[in-house]
């Protein structure tokens, strides 16, 4: 069993000990910027192997945090963001084998031409430096966070909530013993070994510019605090604000299969579906659908229309369109066709992940091209918004911004790039 690193609850000077961590991770950053992909690759294999070996102690560690967080009246959804099983610690592991196993982005040469004068320019990828992560209930990001950053070049420091501080420091132990393995500084996975919620505020100015840039996991009013305040890039979503648009084009047992998956698969991820746009032309499908969500435990809250259908549902208010409710809950309104659910999308979109149910290729282009959200679906739950699920391994958020990064933010996604310039001794005139 690895040892976990020791905790720091606010005894120490709180400030010195980030400068301290912050700069580790630069000197970090520097060697995994040069290190092979071989050598990065061992680091991965040795730390899956760590975090299966590690698993009775990950567990025990998360069953105090679990049990912390209930007696401090955490809610179903949170829990289950929260708790750990020994599945979900295999999957950890098996993430880290998939990551292990995908290109390597650092040095890739996306571009590559030659200028009149003779010159060659390159596009090459190379890595961002310092990523520094900011989550709450879900410890399983440590590893996918950490295991993304090494495998793009760069070191992170994770600050992940209190109420998986047990869980994130097991975790870390096992992603620190595959450092050492392979020989690289234990320093480019950095845990934040206090529960001192002004350790966010150091990372959120920079920690003197050693920071590169910022994602926040968690909810709204994390992301809304980095977004604030940050001093430094920040990739992030600040809401899962998804939707489902069944079309009267759509296969009615594709849209039932489709609409509880996106719903109820898991609540608490930010890919649920938390509204369902019905076409006015499928209003034969508006009952079985409410009927089918009720009947396996979702609310409804609907408009007019959808309360006409079942006495079960509730009455929707202007407030139930731009809620993530992260929970057995769904908002349900009958739409004027296409252009009524790009209206509503548009209006109350995050701009994070939207499907359309339709069989009718001309509705599904349409919508795939007016939907302005990170991840646009035909045909498939949105619950496949996901790294994992895209072939990138894990992902370490899904940036819904438009600049370098879009959707699911894995390896390729955490490196920028240079221009590298070959000559034969040219000179400007």
């Amino acid at each position: 069993m690895t040892a976990p690193l020791k905790a720091i609850d606010s005894s120490a000077d709180l400030a010195a000990l980030m400068g301290d961590l912050a700069r580790a991770a630069r000197a970090a950053a520097r060697t995994l910027a040069l290190s092979s992909t071989e050598q990065k690759n061992r680091a991965l294999d040795a730390m899956a192997r760590a975090i299966r070996a590690d698993s009775a102690s990950i567990l025990a560690a998360n069953a105090e945090d679990v049990a912390e967080a209930k007696s401090g009246g955490a809610n179903a959804a949170f829990l289950d963001r929260l708790s750990l099983t020994a599945k979900r610690v295999e999957v950890m592991a098996e993430g880290l084998e998939i990551i292990r196993d995908i290109p390597d982005p650092v040095g890739a040469v996306t571009e590559r031409w030659t200028r009149p004068n003779g010159m060659t320019i390159e596009r090459v990828r190379v890595p961002l430096g310092v990523v520094g992560v900011i989550f709450e209930s879900r410890p399983n990001v440590a590893a996918d966070a950490g295991s993304l950053c090494l495998k793009a070049g760069n070191a992170v420091i994770l600050r992940g909530g209190s109420e998986s501080f047990r869980s994130c420091r097991a975790i870390h132990a096992a992603l620190t013993q595959g450092l050492r393995e392979a020989n690289l500084p234990e320093a480019a996975i950095t845990l934040v070994p206090t529960r001192d919620r002004a350790a966010v505020g150091l990372m959120l100015a920079g920690l003197s510019g050693n920071i590169d840039v910022i994602v926040p996991r968690g909810g709204k009013s994390l992301v809304a605090r980095v977004q604030s305040e940050a001093r430094v890039p920040v990739f992030a979503h600040l809401e899962g604000l998804c939707h489902v648009y069944v079309d009267g084009a759509a296969n009615p047992e594709m849209a039932r299969s489709i609409v509880l998956n996106s719903k109820l698969r898991r609540t608490g991820v930010c890919g649920a579906a938390e509204t369902l746009l019905i076409d006015r032309a499928a209003w034969a499908q508006l009952k079985p659908l409410v009927q089918t969500l009720i009947d396996a435990g979702c609310e409804v809250r609907g408009d007019a229309a959808t309360q006409a259908v079942d006495a079960r549902v509730k009455r929707a208010t202007d407030e139930d369109w731009d809620t993530e409710y992260l929970d057995s809950i769904i908002a349900v309104k009958v739409v004027d066709g296409l252009d009524g659910a790009i209206a509503h999308i548009d209006q109350h979109g995050s701009h994070h992940t939207d499907t359309i149910v339709t069989d009718d290729p001309d509705h599904a282009q349409r919508f795939l091209s007016e939907i302005d959200s990170a991840i646009v679906l035909h045909n498939a739950s949105t619950q496949f918004a996901d790294g994992g699920e895209f072939g990138f391994g894990a992902e370490i958020g899904i940036a819904t911004g438009k600049f370098h990064a879009r959707g699911p933010v894995g390896a390729e996604q955490l490196t920028s790039f240079k221009y590298r310039i070959h000559g034969t001794g040219q000179t400007r005139p």
